[in-house]
């Protein structure tokens, strides 16, 4: 059964998670002989890239761009618009309506949403239900299968201001029991995930747990690649260990405590810290604690292939986040052989297992932690690499061209199924 998807995400990003995922589903769908699309906003890591008034003035409230030049996915655009509150999220305009035409044209039978703390989830669920009633009173004859994946991030106090917190557990208590009476599958992350949205009411039977995963397009050359040339242009000494950070510079990533981690290792003369990512909320500070401090370097955003030399010279990526669904990043290192060290926090403690390809420190404050975590690995070899071994036989279970088919697969029984009790 040929399957046509629409995936939907409120904008596309060259470099964070959730977007990413959104973005990889429809190509590995394409992949493997699926129709898929990227619905999305006008937005681009927050930048408007496609002039609202050119989608105001088409009749069908949106405009398809087969060669979408930011998602490079075939992508619907729809009219939106940014928020003040809550933060970091877009909102579609008449959504319902334009999906309505959406779903006719390209002859959609699958919708997947992803994020929360937006209206697309919400109008999805609506217009499902919408479409299920049609069906019963026999004026609508299609079947359609509609995922939601939350990539779910609970209100923690240490993340969020008291603000924040309380908009998130208003949105988590009153529109994600909405989208479990109407969703096929949920979609989470990690097994911690699936509990938390059993707890908020989705039928266990609705679960299916898909990581997100690595793009296996850019690491097929990963052994191949010549990464020599990395230390030169970056001016980073060639007899030392590369500790790597690699993510957007933002709070919620906390890069500063790798600042403070390299502050307290500024003696060994063999252990150089490398920063790199995307400029964000915490970059000005970042740069400012690191003047002075020679044993640490800040590259800024990579490119895809000099991301792919960073892991390759990393001997250890370090990640002291304050909050992480899964850790997209940790995949690529962990592929590329490397350990990490982990605040573990959510779904980081699931995804690296201490002791086995990694090690876990006491949360995103314990500096103290990761400097011994790293002293041992770089004084101990041996176990670097064992774990290093480890770590690549565990990111190689999370190869999206598995994940894809067998999500395929489930979407396509779910189908059947609706379809033979109609």
């Amino acid at each position: 059964m040929r399957l046509s998807i629409g995936i939907v995400m409120y904008q596309s990003s060259n470099s964070k998670g959730q977007e990413l995922v959104a973005q990889r589903m429809v190509k590995w769908f394409r992949k493997i002989g699926h129709d898929a699309y990227l619905i999305t906003s006008i937005y681009h890591d927050g930048k408007e890239v496609i002039p609202q008034s050119q989608i105001e003035i088409s009749v069908e409230g949106y405009r398809y761009l087969p060669d979408d030049p930011w998602s490079n996915v075939p992508t619907i655009r729809v009219n939106s618009y940014l928020v003040s509150w809550p933060p970091r999220r877009v909102m579609f305009k008449n959504f319902i309506d334009v999906l309505r035409k959406i779903t006719s044209k390209f002859n959609l039978n699958v919708i997947i949403t992803h994020s929360t703390l937006w209206n697309g989830p919400e109008e999805v669920s609506k217009f499902i239900l919408w479409k299920r009633t049609m069906k019963m009173l026999d004026v609508d004859e299609c079947d359609m299968i509609f995922a939601h994946m939350s990539h779910y991030q609970p209100p923690d106090p240490t993340r969020y201001s008291p603000v924040e917190r309380a908009y998130r557990f208003a949105w988590n208590h009153l529109i994600l029991p909405q989208i479990f009476k109407v969703a096929d599958l949920i979609l989470c992350v990690t097994p911690i995930e699936a509990e938390e949205m059993i707890k908020m009411g989705a039928n266990p039977d609705q679960i299916f747990v898909f990581p997100g995963g690595i793009d296996d397009d850019e690491f097929i050359d990963f052994d191949e690649i010549d990464s020599s040339d990395f230390r030169a242009k970056y001016g980073i000494p060639e007899n030392v260990k590369i500790i790597a950070y690699l993510g957007t510079i933002e709070e919620r990533k906390n890069p500063l405590a790798i600042v403070r981690i390299a502050k307290k290792l500024r003696n060994r003369k063999d252990i150089h810290f490398v920063i790199a990512g995307k400029p964000g909320d915490q970059w000005d500070q970042v740069v400012k604690e690191a003047e002075g401090l020679d044993n640490v370097t800040i590259t800024g955003e990579l490119s895809k292939i000099d991301k792919v030399k960073l892991i390759k010279e990393t001997y250890v990526n370090v990640i002291m986040s304050k909050m992480e669904a899964l850790g997209l990043t940790q995949l690529e290192f962990m592929y590329g052989s490397v350990p990490v060290i982990t605040s573990a926090v959510y779904g980081q403690k699931w995804l690296i297992r201490h002791g086995i390809d990694g090690i876990h420190v006491n949360g995103p404050d314990d500096i103290e932690g990761a400097v011994k975590a790293i002293e041992y690995l770089v004084d101990n070899i041996d176990e670097r690499n064992r774990m290093g071994r480890n770590a690549r036989e565990r990111a190689q279970e999370f190869l999206l061209s598995n994940l894809i088919i067998k999500l395929a697969s489930k979407l396509t029984e779910l189908l059947r199924h609706k379809e033979a009790y109609s």
